[in-house]
């Protein structure tokens, strides 16, 4: 059973090259309490809510599978089948920045932009 309904937003990231800057801004900003999210030699974070401590975004280094991601608040869309929704972005007009990955036990992604040059993820909840 999925978690999220097909079409919901599941989750925002931020991708930019300096992380750890970015972190420390959202952190002052909003209140948001960072936990890192180890990416091998790096960490990511996911920015919690400061009185839930729900994960509320996520902050990304622009590096590894984050690498040519735009700088933007990026909003991943849950699909059904990521394949066939990136297929039919292209036959759409669109691109696609980031071929479908898997992201191991959660599912798969794929970022993708439209005709008009906007950017967004899709996301497929893994069974």
């Amino acid at each position: 059973m999925r978690k999220n309904p097909i079409g919901s937003i599941t989750w925002i990231d931020l991708t930019v090259p300096n992380g750890d800057a970015i972190r420390d801004f959202y952190a002052g900003v909003t209140g948001w309490k960072p936990e890192p999210v180890g990416m091998g030699d790096y960490s990511d974070y996911n920015m919690t809510e400061p009185e839930s401590g729900k994960p509320a975004a996520g902050i990304c280094h622009a590096q590894g599978m984050n690498i040519g991601i735009p700088a933007q608040w990026l909003m991943y869309v849950n699909v059904a089948d990521v394949d066939a929704s990136a297929s039919r972005c292209v036959e759409l007009g669109g691109k696609i920045l980031r071929p479908v990955k898997s992201i191991g036990p959660s599912g798969r992604f794929c970022v993708i932009q439209d005709p008009a040059g906007a950017v967004a993820g899709l996301f497929e909840e893994a069974d």
